[in-house]
């Protein structure tokens, strides 16, 4: 069961067709406790166009992981070079990709081949701070929200008749109470004219912060 509280608001006034036309549908993202809007959250259509894998990096620079959230198609190949002066630990225990590479500078033999959808969080044993995350995805992301927690989210035409009357958008910020998973949202048809959805987001972390739950698991072991 999933433990965000969510909520799914549809706005009356009329639907968009339910036709053979792409429903375009603006969606405002809040968070659940304060009611702001929530910028820079991942959108992603269930059973959407998908996307071919692809090669990409994730770079360790100035102890930090660039990007921070990293999107790609599943069987994509992930490389994890160091441009540090100093070795870093790479590492993650998430059921969609449990890796390790340990003590390394420069860049690994060979690159991470991410083979199931899901969060993939990302950690270094030897920077407490460092944090990044992958999501491995089947469809193309919606996009992002703006800094108004605004997006406009294009719902193509089902593929056969048959695909039923509700369509699932995954919604994941890096601050999701768990954000060790994506959160589910069902839209009915006929499809309404917006959408308001909202997520509990935890308080934005201090540089003072404990050791994070990522790091005490990796002490455990």
């Amino acid at each position: 069961m999933y433990k965000l509280t969510v909520t799914l608001f549809l706005l009356l006034g009329g639907s968009l067709c339910d036709g053979a036309e792409t429903n375009t549908i603006p969606l405002q993202l809040t968070d659940s406790l304060s009611g702001t809007p929530v910028a820079n959250a991942v959108v992603i259509l269930e059973n959407g166009p998908s996307e071919s894998p692809v090669e990409a990096e994730i770079v360790q620079k100035n102890r930090n992981f660039h990007p921070h959230t990293l999107i790609i198609p599943k069987y994509s190949r992930v490389d994890f070079p160091n441009q540090d002066n100093t070795q870093h630990h790479v590492y993650s225990f998430s059921p969609a990709k449990a890796f390790n590479i340990e003590l390394y500078a420069g860049r690994p033999t060979e690159p991470v081949v991410f083979d199931k959808t899901g969060v993939v969080e990302i950690g270094c044993n030897i920077h407490d701070h460092m944090q990044a995350f992958i999501l491995v995805t089947d469809s193309a992301p919606s996009g992002r929200t703006d800094e108004q927690g605004r997006l406009t989210v294009e719902i193509p035409p089902p593929a056969d008749s048959d695909s039923g009357t509700q369509t699932g958008l995954l919604v994941w910020h890096p601050r999701l109470t768990d954000n060790t998973r994506m959160a589910r949202f069902t839209v009915g048809k006929p499809y309404p004219e917006s959408l308001e959805l909202s997520v509990e987001l935890s308080p934005e972390p201090t540089s003072d912060d404990p050791l994070d739950g990522l790091q005490e698991r990796f002490r455990e072991l």
